[in-house]
């Protein structure tokens, strides 16, 4: 068990301590993992990375069931991990609890909202982590820490007893260090379903074109790692009308569920929002019935043309990021121009639905950089079979 006092990493809540013993049998016995502070736990409360929230809401009277599945097959639970606050950031980076430390990419954030989790299992504290991911907050600190985490096929892996952000968007996800690990705990979630086999695979050039040169030759020789195992790449592209519109959609739509979600307790509370988040939540209240019917047009084609490039078992190959992880303290100008290059890359995915790995198989600078591997929906064990093969 990881010593939570002690956590090095600041990757533990300690405002929300608690540790439960699995059943000592199944698939993950003996094994340790954190639950990022979204999923409730019987008898304690969830702070969803905020002292108001934390305020504001009384102990769950049950166990968040995904929770409750890991504990099953015979995991111990470690501790609830940081988040950023509630959950709408994809830095890491809590105006009220710190910053977790990435130990693979020093001085670095290491991304959000799943922060503490992804910093737990790259930092060795647990064996793998519970996270949650809405516009890519598995994805993103699984690439800026060099670890392995997916988001899977959207309403697979129940939500249930866990705190809502953008619900059409909301997926839980996990992080291993290895991709066997990551695998088997699949297989504790999604039950054993055997795995379809793989038609080809695309190359997604115009999510490689948001790279800059020095990114996309890092990535390289991991592209020539899954050329191994899918064969050739095909080159397609994947938004004709260009990626940075999709973007724009998911945040309109995402924006528009948190309001829905959120907005009347932000409204009663009125909580003392940490930068980024506050103003995010300011601009939710602005978005207008037009603004949401035109980005759910957006929304439908991109499902259309998800659903016919991936069609016959396709797998598609793109960046997870367009970049290492950005330093600690980057101006919040600078991380607003990531964040949108990112998300540009992470709403394929989160629009469509679809189940997206990220894969530890580069680096830059001495920072990780993840490569990803999409599939169709509820293609999940078709995934997470290639990572494992990808990575030998």
């Amino acid at each position: 068990m990881a010593n939570i006092p002690d956590d090095p990493l600041g990757a533990f809540c300690r405002h929300t301590h608690v540790a439960l013993k699995g059943s000592g049998n199944g698939p993950l016995k003996g094994l340790t993992f954190g639950v990022k502070d979204i999923y409730d736990i019987a008898g304690h409360k969830t702070g969803f990375g905020s002292p108001d929230w934390l305020a504001t809401h009384d102990p769950a009277k049950r166990t968040a069931p995904t929770v409750a599945a890991l504990l099953a097959a015979g995991a111990d639970m470690a501790g609830k991990t940081q988040t950023d606050e509630l959950t709408y950031s994809l830095n890491g980076e809590n105006a009220h609890y710190g910053t977790p430390v990435n130990v693979n990419a020093p001085g670095r954030i290491p991304g959000g909202s799943s922060s503490g989790s992804a910093a737990a299992v790259s930092g060795s504290l647990v064996d793998f982590a519970l996270g949650s991911d809405t516009g890519g907050s598995v994805r993103a600190p699984a690439s800026f820490c060099g670890i392995y985490g997916i988001r899977p096929t959207h309403g697979r892996v129940s939500l249930q007893g866990a705190c809502a952000l953008a619900p059409s968007y909301d997926t839980a996800g996990w992080f291993a260090r290895d991709a066997a690990l990551l695998e088997k705990i699949g297989h504790a979630l999604l039950g054993d379903i055997e795995a379809a086999a793989a038609g080809e695979a695309l190359l997604a050039v115009d999510a490689f074109a948001l790279l800059d040169d020095a990114a996309r030759a890092a990535l390289r020789p991991a592209l020539d790692r899954v050329r191994r195992v899918l064969g050739s790449l095909r080159e397609a592209t994947v938004s004709e009308s260009g990626l940075g519109g999709w973007f724009q959609a998911f945040r309109v739509l995402q924006g528009a569920e948190i309001r829905d979600t959120l907005g009347a307790w932000v409204t009663l509370t009125q909580p003392k929002l940490g930068p980024g988040v506050r103003e995010r939540m300011q601009w939710v209240m602005t978005i207008t019935a037009e603004d949401i019917a035109a980005a759910q047009g957006v929304r439908d084609a991109v499902r259309a043309r998800m659903d016919q490039l991936l069609s016959g078992n396709t797998v598609l190959v793109l960046p997870t990021v367009p970049d290492i992880a950005p330093l600690l303290n980057t101006p919040g100008a600078a991380l607003d121009d990531f964040r949108a290059r990112a998300m540009s890359l992470l709403c394929i995915a989160g629009h469509a639905g679809l189940p997206q790995v990220s894969m530890p198989l580069a680096t830059l600078h001495g920072c990780p950089l993840g490569l990803s591997l999409v599939a169709g929906r509820g293609n999940d064990e078709l995934l997470l079979r290639l990572v494992r093969e990808v990575a030998g």
